[in-house]
């Protein structure tokens, strides 16, 4: 099955407020021209190895742009996000309307939750397993909703450090159920509950450097796994791992504190069985 992903062009895309530490000191300073062309070069290398779809950008959501955060995809439904703050609450009704243009079944959870879709929802590569993040942007009730709604088992990760304020910024599921990962960005409890679901030898752990250069911020399709930057170390750990890393700049989406997996969401995600119950 070849892999189908979300991404919205940067039409109107800017930094245009502040609503993570990433975006301090950078309203009004994205440069549109780099921006595009950053952006195209992603979808190009990702369109190499799967399908990219575009949904048409609007204006007045500049953030719209980071596709990941429309919602969650499983199967044929959708779960539609409800932004934390205002500035991106305008994205909804764009990607309500198509992801129903498209034949999926878009599901909501309770108006007074927040959820931030697969920024902060992501599915194990190896069992089947919902991997949620909360402290920032999502809240922690939705867990046991996203659970009974998908009939999934949800694992819920407090994240404690503000700059990594989606789970996608420091936690990347990869395929054969490995895991790139940032424990710092997580409480003890939480790393504990990870260490307890994946065995040491799947854990790629990374550096401070690299996870602020948002590497485990990756799109992983298959082998190939793309990002914005990382360190020889690193590179070296994911190809020992059967993996070829592609580096694709995406320094003016970090002003805004977004990176590739931000600008993508997978829309052929479907239901596992598990991969690691042999590892």
């Amino acid at each position: 099955m070849t892999d189908r992903y979300l991404m919205c062009a940067p039409d109107h895309f800017e930094v245009a407020y502040v609503i993570n530490p990433w975006m301090q000191g950078n309203v009004a300073l994205s440069k549109n021209d780099v921006a595009d062309r950053q952006w195209r070069v992603l979808a190009a290398s990702i369109g190499e190895v799967a399908q990219v779809e575009r949904i048409p950008a609007m204006s007045g959501v500049p953030d719209m742009v980071f596709t990941a955060n429309a919602g969650l995809v499983l199967g044929n439904t959708f779960v539609l996000s409800h932004f934390r703050h205002p500035e991106r609450q305008g994205e909804e009704a764009h990607f309500a309307a198509w992801f129903a243009t498209q034949g999926f079944q878009v599901e909501q959870l309770p108006p007074d939750l927040f959820f931030e879709g697969a920024g902060d929802a992501l599915l194990d590569r190896g069992e089947p397993l919902l991997w949620m993040g909360y402290g920032h942007r999502t809240s922690a009730a939705c867990a046991p909703m996203l659970a009974d709604m998908l009939e999934i088992d949800v694992e819920p990760l407090k994240l404690v450090d503000e700059r990594f304020y989606h789970l996608d910024t420091c936690f990347c599921p990869l395929e054969g159920g490995y895991l790139m990962y940032y424990p710092a960005a997580f409480d003890e409890a939480s790393q504990n509950r990870i260490a307890a679901r994946i065995p040491a030898k799947r854990r790629l752990i990374v550096s401070d450097a690299d996870a602020l250069d948002f590497a485990c911020n990756a799109v992983n399709c298959g082998e190939h796994v793309f990002l914005n930057r990382s360190s020889a170390g690193l590179v070296r750990v994911l190809q020992a791992y059967g993996f070829s890393v592609k580096q694709i700049p995406l320094t003016e989406f970090m002003k805004a504190g977004g990176s590739a997996k931000c600008l993508t969401l997978k829309l052929n995600e479907m239901r596992r069985s598990s991969v690691r119950a042999a590892a």
